[in-house]
């Protein structure tokens, strides 16, 4: 993300209505072991386990879950269950995917990519994207307009940068060469406030 900003605009939320999207321009934090910790105790819970299966399920309806590349695995429940690979950029995530031997460099073609709420905490998501070959399958937070985010419990600056509307995801996603297949809300059924799931393959 330009952190080349008028003074004022340096730690801001900017949001285009247009286009449905928007950035918080707080640098990205930095993710030390705790947060790994954290991830790994929610995703011992049924909670954890029920996201997962659904997560599982969105996949196995258009691709192996065991082909495809985690990205930024949370705890690293769904990599340990859908038998396929991870990133991560917090070391301890590293190390966890390092000893079981499923660590992966994305940026690289690779066939199928998932994002389960990591892909709004990417600085540069346009060049993650890129190297998807077929596959990308996203999970992340929605709001539809510029106020509902401002309320919303998922505003959370210098963790997450990026913010979209349901349609303008879509739109930004075809703008990054795919088309959208599936749209659900089985996240939020399971009862996370908010939460839209998506699955898109590259057309161009």
């Amino acid at each position: 993300m330009d952190r080349s900003l008028p003074s004022g605009l340096q730690d801001t939320f900017l949001w285009s209505s247009h286009r449905g999207m928007g950035v918080h321009t707080r640098p990205a934090m930095l993710y030390g072991g705790e947060y790994f910790a954290h991830y790994q105790k929610l995703d011992a819970t049924q909670m954890g386990g029920l996201l997962t299966q659904a997560r599982i399920d969105l996949v196995k309806k258009y691709v192996n879950p065991a082909e495809v590349l985690d990205i930024g695995i949370g705890g690293g429940r769904f990599v340990e269950e859908s038998g396929g690979y991870g990133f991560d950029v917090c070391a301890d995530a590293v190390q966890w995917l390092r000893e079981n031997k499923v660590y992966r460099d994305p940026y690289f073609s690779w066939p199928a990519m998932c994002c389960w709420d990591s892909l709004e905490h990417i600085p540069d998501p346009e060049k993650l994207l890129a190297c998807v070959k077929e596959w990308l399958f996203v999970s992340l937070p929605t709001c539809e307009t510029e106020s509902e985010w401002l309320n919303s419990k998922h505003m959370k600056p210098g963790e997450h940068l990026h913010y979209w509307s349901i349609q303008g995801f879509v739109l930004w996603c075809q703008e990054q060469g795919f088309e959208c297949y599936e749209i659900n809300q089985a996240e939020t059924e399971l009862g996370r406030e908010g939460i839209t799931s998506f699955a898109f393959k590259r057309v161009a």
